[in-house]
């Protein structure tokens, strides 16, 4: 079949189509609890949570919020949210009152979804949403909050009249400063006909069907196991969610399930290489036909160690919740151009100093977005124009280069880099390297304060379990690190953690660990 052809067959397709053809095909597996919702039953939530939300003042364009963990409701809640019309924002579980204040106020939101198991945060947060008129929780009540199962009984399933899509409006993990709202220009568009673009990538570009099981391991909040997971709904897959993410249930629910398709991120890869080979070797992972990540770099080593078990069919993308650009390769691209993340598919790259001049082929420099989709950061013009070069292209913050051949390789982010008397350091690379030694479980590299040289290179690692944190460890991780790397990119120390801030999407926290390398610093100053 043409891309044209592929591209015309994904026209005017929901839940609700699949509902009136494949009424009994399961739609959302919960992988522990064993809860199946069919196409039928998704398509009657969705139309029920709609005309809630209809009832109690959500207009088209209006903003609803939600949190909670990877609940059997979360995507019939988004879905619901869609075919109301209403732009909704999927909150992180592992927020602090204080960051979810923020986020519910600063998109705006009217009406504010949450479960039993936020409870405590729920209660804190009731007389800080002064802009919410209604606020539900599931699986019990706590004071201020209406019950969301029961104010569902007796609303009927017939679907509203005349339906505008809506979309969701997804904030930035914060990883260096508060979470950016990112408000994606969109035409109003009946649901019945409205595009998702995630899905066509889906068919076009990871030949996913009606008859692909997906498995989502990772937090739903987040934008790529959402919209991705969505996006197996307009195809008619089946999407099957891990509550929570552990290597040797992934593996046994590939099996179980006949798993084709998944998103992961590379600490999984990580996680999944370090276990025991007899676990591994012995686990059925022949339905697999396509394995897609993204969110953060691959190591060069833990990618050649995945495709050489399972075979070439890793895909990767690098994109952001902006939406303003996609980068891609498959196995064989990678393989030619080991550490790539791909050619651009519906943009250009260009490569841009300090000064916004496009840089040479080979020469490191921000990476900058241009011709893919437009997006702003809600309620944040400074924000917005930060993220935009003079040409109007735009950034997501990273550090990269191209090769001749125009493959992007990712340096890091501009906010990570480490300036050590005078030199430009990309933590990255030292990650990268440390990650892969037998002893570490997980690793973050920060700049810390140095009198002479401003700042200095730092390990942060968090042992692999049944080894212990001494002095013995912090040499042989050096010394690991400078047989691999220039001595200036390596650590000069290391510090020990139980368990290190990192975001379940795979993302570091380390804002908050630099934090508090630099709070002395910033008392002084």
């Amino acid at each position: 079949m043409s891309q044209v052809a592929a591209l015309a067959r994904l026209q005017a397709v929901y839940p609700g189509a699949h509902a009136a053809s494949t009424p009994d095909r399961p739609a959302i597996i919960m992988a522990s609890a064993g809860t199946v919702i069919t196409y039928a039953e998704l398509d009657r939530m969705a139309n029920q949570i709609s005309r809630l939300l209809r009832d109690i003042g959500v207009q088209v364009g209006d903003h609803v919020a939600f949190c909670m963990e990877n609940h059997r409701m979360f995507l019939p809640i988004a879905w619901g949210c869609r075919y109301a019309g209403a732009i909704f924002t999927a909150l992180s579980s592992r927020l602090t009152t204080d960051e979810m204040e923020y986020i519910v106020d600063n998109c705006g939101a009217k009406v504010f979804i949450t479960s039993k198991f936020k409870a405590y945060q729920a209660g804190e947060l009731t007389r800080r949403m002064p802009g919410v008129s209604h606020r539900y929780m599931l699986d019990g009540t706590v004071e201020g909050y209406l019950p969301f199962d029961e104010a569902l009984r007796s609303v009927p399933a017939e679907p509203l009249a005349d339906r505008i899509a809506g979309h969701d409006m997804l904030y930035s993990s914060g990883t260096t400063g508060r979470p950016k709202g990112v408000l994606r220009t969109l035409p109003p568009e009946p649901l019945e006909q409205a595009d998702h673009p995630v899905s066509r990538l889906q068919s076009l570009l990871f030949a996913q069907t009606a008859d692909s099981v997906y498995l989502s391991p990772a937090p739903l909040y987040h934008a790529a196991p959402l919209r991705f997971s969505m996006g197996s709904h307009v195809l008619g897959s089946t999407v099957v969610v891990m509550e929570r993410f552990d290597p040797a249930y992934f593996l046994d629910l590939v099996s179980t399930f006949g798993v084709t398709h998944m998103q992961m991120v590379p600490t999984m890869f990580v996680r999944l290489l370090k276990l025991e080979p007899a676990i591994r070797n012995n686990a059925d992972m022949s339905s697999l036909e396509t394995i897609i990540h993204a969110a953060a770099p691959c190591p060069v080593a833990v990618k050649e160690q995945m495709i050489d078990w399972l075979g070439p069919i890793l895909h990767e993308y690098y994109a952001g919740t902006e939406g303003n650009g996609i980068v891609y390769c498959n196995s064989e691209m990678w393989l030619a151009h080991p550490g790539t993340v791909g050619l651009p598919i519906n943009c250009e790259i260009h490569i841009c100093d300090d000064s916004g001049e496009e840089l040479p082929v080979g020469d490191e420099g921000t990476v900058y977005f241009g011709g893919g989709g437009d997006f702003e950061y809600h309620q944040d013009p400074a924000k917005t124009a930060s993220s935009r070069h003079p040409s109007g292209w735009s950034t997501l913050g990273d550090i990269g280069r191209l090769d001749g051949d125009g493959f992007l390789y990712l340096t890091d982010r501009k906010a990570h880099m480490i300036i050590s008397g005078g030199v430009n350091v990309y933590p990255q690379e030292a990650e990268n390297v440390l990650t892969m030694h037998p002893e570490v479980a997980d690793v973050a590299v920060i700049g810390v304060p140095n009198e002479e040289f401003g700042e200095e290179v730092k390990a942060v690692v968090q042992p692999a379990p049944g080894v212990t944190a001494d002095a013995r460890l912090e040499r042989e991780l050096i010394m690991f690190c400078r047989e691999r790397l220039a001595d200036v990119k390596c650590p000069r120390s290391v510090d020990f953690r139980d368990e290190l801030p990192r975001h379940p999407t795979g993302k570091l926290y380390k804002r908050l660990l630099k934090d508090e390398y630099w709070a002395d610093v910033k008392a002084v100053s």
